[in-house]
């Protein structure tokens, strides 16, 4: 095992990074559909072609910047530079995706795709440099999942951000206009998230120079494309964004129609959730020093599938309660398994380095952004047109077809896709055990 340990300022400044990338990402999973359909004013179906397309670009932006990254070679390093250069044009970018403007339909249109693939290209220039930062902090992988608890924690206080806070500075700023006070409220929020990018660059050493192929494109693909490890979390994240962004971009419809519970719901309703998911981080993080990460992985995942049927044949339109019960479960099992994935990325690629002779990074951390926006475009899409065939519309009394499609978006349909995972981590092998041996083999190659 290395010795390469991580001070609390390293981790605490490493997470702010993380912090700073789901002020948007979390946006985009809780709250982004809600404001396109309701606040925008975007046909659902609109909105599910918006996603998609955005989704379609990232097929490029990601990989392409994946391979920057590995060109990049500054005095502070490959990766944190990034952080610094591109730390502002990211927080105007949130601002001007929350423009509303009062136009005819189809500038608002353009506007939206505008802003939103200006913000998405520019939270994949931070975003790909920031998920390879964690293999050249330090090669030890109990530092690192430690490092992703500490990191997935300030993720959460992201999202109370998004889910309390904003909500609540909208209404003030927009004195009592909720369309009015979004702009304001998220430009604050994109002021936050260049600040915690500065922060994560002075706090961060990048101590492990990665080893960069000269290898064509093509070859690093084939080469991707053998590392089965990769290539099953890959897939596996598609699939949890899916489940993940679905059950999340719908609780705001569930709190606000099926429960009844109005604009006034929604806020507690998500942040229910979210504490549960901070509880998560914190529970995996402990569990995994004594219990298998990766039986923890799956299992999470089977019992997140049970839990969310149970929610929809026990869970009635009064049940408001018993709702807020099951989705702190929900929420709870469901997020266990963030630290396991993120720190098993890096593993992988390792992986892949002893598997083939060469090592590929950059390629393989822009594939994996890819697959979780790919998984979020899916999402979005499915939502965008499942609330058009069960006939949403928005400020209305929804129907019982649509109220029950709601009900399904939250529970059922998110279900399948967790099921879907906790089945498919039964061919996930790298232990930390397995992965010390990896180690081991590559620094003995490196020797000699």
């Amino acid at each position: 095992m290395s010795g390469m340990k991580l001070s609390i300022t390293e981790k605490l400044g490493f997470g702010a990074g993380d912090m700073a990338v789901n002020i948007v990402m979390i946006t985009m999973q809780l709250i982004i559909a809600y404001f396109y359909t309701d606040i925008y004013g975007l046909d659902p179906t609109d909105m599910g072609i918006l996603f998609i397309v955005v989704r379609l670009i990232d097929a490029i932006s990601d990989p392409v910047m994946g391979m920057i990254t590995d060109k990049c070679n500054s005095k502070h390093g490959h990766y944190r530079p990034f952080m610094l250069w591109f730390a502002i044009p990211f927080g105007v970018a949130v601002y001007l995706a929350f423009i509303t403007p009062d136009l005819a339909y189809s500038y608002k249109l353009a506007w939206a795709y505008f802003s939103y693939i200006l913000l998405t290209l520019l939270f994949t220039v931070v975003t790909i440099p920031y998920i390879s930062l964690i293999g050249v902090i330090t090669d030890d992988p109990v530092e690192r999942l430690s490092a992703n608890g500490y990191r997935f924690v300030l993720v959460k206080v992201a999202a109370f951000l998004v889910t309390i806070v904003v909500p609540a500075l909208a209404l003030y700023l927009g004195d009592g206009n909720i369309r009015d006070g979004y702009q304001p409220a998220m430009g604050l929020m994109g002021i936050l998230g260049s600040i915690l990018f500065l922060v994560c660059f002075f706090t961060t050493k990048e101590r492990i120079k990665p080893v960069i192929e000269k290898t064509k494109l093509k070859e690093q693909a084939r080469l991707l494309f053998a590392n089965d490890q990769w290539l099953l979390l890959c897939v596996v994240l598609v699939l949890l964004m899916c489940g993940i962004v679905i059950r999340g971009s719908v609780g705001a419809y569930y709190a606000k129609y099926y429960l009844n519970g109005g604009d006034i719901l929604i806020s507690p309703f998500l942040a229910t959730g979210v504490t549960a998911s901070i509880l998560a981080m914190i529970a995996s993080t402990w569990i995994t020093k004594f219990y298998c990460k990766i039986k923890l992985f799956r299992y999470s995942q089977i019992l997140t599938f049970v839990l969310c049927i149970a929610m929809y044949f026990t869970v009635g339109q009064d049940d408001i309660a018993l709702a807020f019960v099951f989705t702190f479960l929900i929420w709870f099992f469901a997020d266990q398994y963030m630290p396991i994935f993120w720190s098993s990325i890096a593993e992988a690629v390792d992986y892949g380095h002893r598997k083939t002779g060469t090592r590929v990074s950059g390629l393989a951390f822009g594939g994996i952004s890819f697959c979780q926006k790919l998984g979020m475009g899916v999402a979005g899409g499915l939502l965008g047109y499942l609330l058009s065939y069960f006939n949403y519309q928005a400020d209305v009394e929804q129907s019982e077809f649509t109220l029950n499609g709601i009900a399904l978006l939250a529970t059922v349909i998110p279900a399948i896709f967790h099921l879907a995972v906790g089945l498919i981590m039964r061919k996930y092998f790298i232990s930390n055990e397995y992965y010390d041996e990896i180690s081991s083999d590559l620094k003995l190659a490196n020797r000699q």
